[in-house]
């Protein structure tokens, strides 16, 4: 038998707006963020509402919730799936991995918390590849968090250590090439000058000839994140050797510290001597720091909710969560907080198909 029949596709949760949490700076090892229930902390994780375009907080999805008597909420079901009372759920949750699903994982973390989940999650951004590491090597996270689907090897890892691992597709993310609002020359580029841009270039007119002559510093994710991946595969042709070997370039495994890279880089088109930035990251990101940012259109397309959806944006990728029936199974509180969910709209990406999100709600059911 094949590997891949030993683990089920699924896929989970429409998320249709953009992730207005904020995700706190760290450093190269990544972010982490515990979720407990204390008063203070809910008072400090709770979403607060936000006027941005085309942002939205994290609010019930149309599923609905009904209030209880004591504060909390009980999540009707949705798509089969039992109703979630957080009020009634306790016990510890790890979840590891992409820092690209991590701004969800959080946001969903948070909102969990507040409707009076009793226990404590702990969310580590540490890269897709670091998470399944975690997941399927250590065995010590509960979740693992991903921005590619997992790779044969990693499967044949977790069942060495008697896990089969469950695919939950949590949406779609849309990765952003981005550069400081000071660059005022680029707005648009094509698959291919993206390969000129993040390997051999090392002037903006090496790009195109019409650029000006300013020095290029690259900020990148590294390459346990699934970002990496994606992007090595797409520009180009799953060779990482041309990205690696490029000069001027950062490597993080922390988006912020690529947000923040970009931002600052003093770029003046008007003066060679300065340097314009570079980089790319999941859309959420760019959507929190769209303020300091520019996002380019990648062959002639913007990433937007209908680009994406009609698949015409030439970067967008599936971004999931995985978990297993034996631990759903062992640890309620897990099943739990993937139906809740499942329950919840609103909070980042852009959505799933609906006839997937049916057939992963069959599957959950069968695996809570």
């Amino acid at each position: 038998m094949s590997i891949g029949k030993f683990w089920r596709p699924l896929a989970l949760v429409a998320v249709v707006a953009l992730v207005t949490t904020a995700c706190g700076g760290g450093d190269g090892a990544g972010q982490v963020t515990t979720i407990a229930t204390t008063a203070a902390t809910q008072a400090a994780s709770s979403p607060e509402p936000s006027d941005s375009d085309g942002a939205a907080t994290t609010q019930a999805s149309s599923s609905g919730s009904s209030d209880t008597s004591d504060g909390g909420s009980v999540m009707s079901g949705s798509r089969g799936l039992p109703a979630v009372d957080p009020l009634s759920v306790s016990g510890d949750i790890a979840v590891a991995g992409s820092s690209t699903v991590f701004p969800l994982a959080e946001a969903m973390a948070a909102r969990f918390e507040d409707e009076g989940y009793s226990g404590l999650i702990t969310i580590d951004s540490i890269g897709s590849g670091a998470g399944f590491e975690r997941f399927c090597v250590a065995g010590e996270s509960d979740v693992s968090n991903a921005s590619r689907p997992i790779k044969d090897a990693e499967v044949e890892s977790c069942q060495a250590i008697g896990r089969d691992p469950i695919e939950f597709r949590v949406g779609t993310d849309a990765l952003a090439v981005t550069v400081s609002p000071g660059n005022t020359f680029v707005t648009d580029l094509t698959l291919a000058e993206l390969g000129v841009l993040f390997s051999t270039a090392t002037t903006w007119q090496d790009v195109r000839a019409e650029f000006p002559a300013n020095p290029i510093q690259r900020f990148i994710p590294g390459t346990d994140s699934g970002t990496f991946d994606y992007f090595v595969e797409e520009v180009f042709d799953e060779d990482e050797g041309p990205i690696l070997a490029a000069g001027n370039t950062q490597l993080s495994e922390d988006d912020n510290v690529l947000v923040q890279g970009i931002s600052g880089d003093g770029c003046d088109p008007s003066n060679a001597a300065t340097t314009c930035a570079v980089g790319f990251f999941g859309y959420a990101y760019y959507s929190e720091n769209s303020d300091r940012l520019s996002v380019l259109d990648i062959e002639g397309i913007e990433p937007t909710v209908d680009s994406v959806n009609a698949n015409t944006y030439p970067l967008a990728r599936p971004l999931f969560m995985y978990s297993t029936a034996s631990i759903i199974a062992e640890k309620p509180q897990v099943g739990a907080f993937l139906s809740f969910v499942q329950e919840i709209g609103e909070v980042g990406y852009f959505p799933a198909p609906e006839s997937v999100l049916d057939s992963a709600a069959a599957e959950l059911n069968a695996a809570l």
